[in-house]
């Protein structure tokens, strides 16, 4: 007993020890930043001094007009995007795993926005969305349509942030679908094409079923990633015209680095770990159970 205990507990000691390096990184750059932020939300707190207010500061942070703006914006953002991003990503991968000439160069075409940097890819927008000498503008003026300042109008803004996204996040979820699909039984397959099933009936009785748990996973990255962006916003809007188009992350980074105001960024910090965490919650401890494997 004694001895076997000992073998346990090198063996365990060893396998800590491997573990550690990863472990200290983990409290360094993940666990202490989010209680440091916890502590420091119930502060008014600046650089250069700070002061016990308790939840007083959740209450300013929480009653801000602007604060409200900004997550309606990422709603709209996480209901314009990530229903499209998938359902467009299933259907490209649909497309590239047939056997057919060319598919090298779809998957590749499809996919190659994903390499690119956000920056880049907001400079390149930032000129299709340009007024009147824009890409955009540019075709819709061989129609005679005169475009909108797609950037600079509340009303259209988000919209075009959407279709972006919609644009550099399709080919990235289309890989995983596309594993997905490579991995389902081709027996299911033949039999539906023997008992004279359609193609739109296999597909909704039994790719889509068979492909959501990759659904999940995808769906969580994407919404996850819609309360995450804030590079783009820094280069096309700055959150303008009049926030419409300002979000989450980006709010948080003006309130800190903007204003200096660490108190009330903590705050945010803090709304944006409890949304992202609920969002998960709600994805494993909800949907996951309702997923056949």
């Amino acid at each position: 007993m004694t001895r076997r205990f000992s073998i346990n507990w090198k063996e365990n000691a060893f396998a800590y020890a491997l573990l550690l390096p990863s472990l200290v990184f983990l409290v360094m750059f993940t666990f202490y930043p989010t209680f440091k932020s916890i502590y420091l939300s119930f502060f008014s707190s600046t650089f250069g001094a700070q002061s016990f207010v308790g939840f007083d500061q959740y209450a300013r942070v929480l009653q801000d007009e602007v604060f409200f703006k900004v997550i309606k914006n990422n709603l709209i953002l996480v209901i314009g995007t990530v229903p499209t991003s998938l359902l467009l990503a299933i259907y490209m991968a649909i497309w590239v795993n047939n056997k057919m000439k060319g598919n090298g160069f779809l998957r590749a075409s499809f996919f190659y926005p994903t390499l690119i940097p956000m920056i880049c890819i907001a400079n390149i927008w930032l000129f299709i969305y340009t007024p009147d000498y824009g890409l955009l503008d540019k075709f819709l003026s061989l129609f005679g349509i005169d475009g909108a300042n797609w950037l600079g109008e509340p009303g259209w803004v988000m919209y075009a942030m959407i279709v972006m996204l919609i644009w550099k996040e399709a080919g990235f979820f289309m890989i995983f679908y596309l594993a997905g699909l490579q991995n389902l039984p081709g027996d299911v397959y033949e039999a539906a094409k023997i008992e004279g099933a359609k193609p739109f009936h296999i597909f909704r009785k039994i790719t889509f079923p068979l492909i959501m748990p990759t659904t999940l996973f995808c769906m969580i990255v994407a919404t996850t990633n819609a309360f995450k962006l804030v590079d783009h916003l820094y280069i096309m809007t700055k959150g303008g015209p009049d926030n419409a188009s300002n979000l989450l992350l980006f709010f948080l980074y003006e309130t800190a680095f903007s204003f200096w105001d660490m108190g009330a960024a903590s705050v945010l910090t803090v709304v944006l770990l409890v949304i992202l965490l609920a969002i998960s919650i709600f994805n494993y401890a909800y949907l996951d159970k309702r997923i056949h494997y």
